[in-house]
């Protein structure tokens, strides 16, 4: 079970759940792999919908391998994803937005 309070998400790769968050390590690797000038840069993409399929993969990767996974892009990019690539964006989406959470909002 996912603790949304401490910007986990669950991803089910091939009809098994999986912990996702986001580490600082991994915000770090995300700015310099997606070449943002800021994770805010990032984030952005995402709420302007100017984000690519490369952005949701890296960000899902990062953020499963936070939650202990051990797989790599090829893995995620052969398995089947709950809710499709819509399902992807939101998870993703979701990732970011709970890394930046405020206490109390």
């Amino acid at each position: 079970m996912v603790n949304p309070l401490a910007g986990e998400v669950e991803i089910v790769l091939d009809g098994r759940p999986h912990v996702a968050r986001l580490t600082l390590g991994a915000l770090a690797g995300l700015e310099a792999e997606l070449g943002a000038e800021s994770m805010i840069a990032l984030v952005e993409r995402f709420e302007s919908g100017r984000f690519s399929s490369r952005d949701v993969l890296a960000v899902l990767v990062a953020g499963l391998r936070g939650g202990g996974w051990a797989g790599d892009l090829d893995a995620l990019m052969a398995a089947e994803f709950k809710g499709g690539p819509v399902g992807a964006a939101h998870a993703a989406a979701a990732l970011l937005a709970r890394a930046f959470r405020i206490e109390g909002t």
